[in-house]
């Protein structure tokens, strides 16, 4: 399975695309879609829109997994990566990407094991996990990426009509 993981925002948002197989996770590509801090807001949501488009036609991931947002001192802040957010959902949505959203608790919990990690704890497992040399700038989308490799793998999660639930 090809997942892109995604970090929303406004002047950054990062963009992690890994493949799945059989447990393990394989880095493909990395990077992020930048907007000029000058640009009008309604350009730089366009210019996001556009790129991940591009991303997403020229990756063709199966699945989109992104972060939730959440909002701790600057409101001002979260409202405009909140339309950020809306626009990178509406692109995947219009081009029939499923998508799969997770708090940073899940992510923490799901690439490092303990909900309450630190960043630098989740940036070196990402490495650990991905076999890379070096934590890869910016990392919290392949971050986010590896969360969803592990949750859809889960038997929870698996839509298998040979696996029986128990209570």
């Amino acid at each position: 399975m090809r997942i892109l993981g995604i970090d929303p925002g406004v002047a950054t948002v990062g963009f992690g695309v890994i493949d799945s197989e059989g447990g393990r996770q394989r880095m493909v590509q990395y990077g992020a879609i930048t907007t000029p801090a000058g640009m009008p807001l309604a350009a730089r949501l366009v210019q996001i829109g556009g790129d991940l488009e591009q991303l997403i036609r020229q990756f063709q991931p199966d699945e989109m997994s992104i972060e939730e947002l959440f909002f701790s001192k600057n409101i001002t802040t979260g409202i405009a990566v909140a339309h950020g957010r809306g626009v990178l959902l509406y692109t995947a949505e219009k081009l029939h990407l499923p998508v799969y959203e997770y708090t940073p608790m899940q992510i923490k919990q799901a690439v490092v094991g303990y909900g309450l990690a630190e960043k630098r704890q989740v940036m070196d497992m990402t490495r650990r996990l991905l076999k890379l040399k070096a934590v890869p700038r910016p990392a919290d989308a392949l971050a986010i990426a590896i969360c969803h490799a592990r949750s859809a793998t889960s038997l929870l999660r698996r839509k298998d009509p040979d696996v029986k639930e128990t209570v």
